[in-house]
């Protein structure tokens, strides 16, 4: 028996339908084919035809750097390695920092601006160490505030103490961490970051 789904026809308009030739009617369902195919999104081409890959979580703690024998009261600013001077925060909304110092007690760590080395996209130079100053992703302010400070935070000595930070330093191009010990003796210290998406 012939596949009726599968006849064809002449079009009405057609100049063969025109010159008298007759045909059978096409069958009135359309065949659609229906599949699914799998597609991986891993970038675009931008406005400037500039491949912008899509970002993904750090997988692992990056930018480990140590500071030896802070002391007292001195502040340091991490991450600061060849590979790591700041961190770039484009594309990524949160992250992790880690401190492994040798000293428990109080440390205060405040979000700041990277070294006048590294621009803020094309401006250079920075105002280096400063606060990051803006509006925070949570609450309604009504001026620029501190995107990240915390005055005291007690940690335990000889193990990574580690700490979230949701949204509020989402897009910064130059920053660095600054870490104040006021545990009440020197302490080293080591610092990591990791960047979620």
């Amino acid at each position: 028996m012939p596949d009726y789904s599968k006849r064809t026809g002449y079009a009405p308009w057609s100049l063969t339908r025109e010159a008298g030739v007759q045909s059978a009617t096409v069958n009135g369902t359309i065949d659609v084919p229906q599949t699914c195919q799998p597609t991986i999104n891993t970038g675009v081409i931008d406005e400037k035809g500039n491949w912008q890959g899509v970002k993904a979580d750090d997988q692992v703690f990056i930018g480990i750097t140590k500071a030896e024998g802070i002391a007292n009261g001195a502040e340091v600013l991490f991450p600061n390695t060849a590979e790591f001077p700041s961190i770039n925060m484009a594309g990524f909304r949160s992250i992790f920092f880690a401190l492994k110092p040798t000293n428990g007690g109080d440390f205060a760590s405040f979000a700041v601006m990277g070294p006048d080395t590294t621009p803020f996209a094309n401006l250079s130079p920075v105002n280096a160490g400063a606060s990051l100053k803006g509006t925070p992703a949570q609450g309604t302010p009504v001026d620029l505030e501190n995107l990240y400070s915390d005055g005291a935070q007690a940690m335990t000595a000889n193990v990574w103490n580690i700490f979230f930070i949701a949204n509020n330093l989402a897009g910064q191009r130059n920053m660095q961490f600054s870490i104040t010990n006021n545990s009440g003796g020197n302490s080293d210290i080591e610092f990591a970051f990791m960047r979620i998406v």
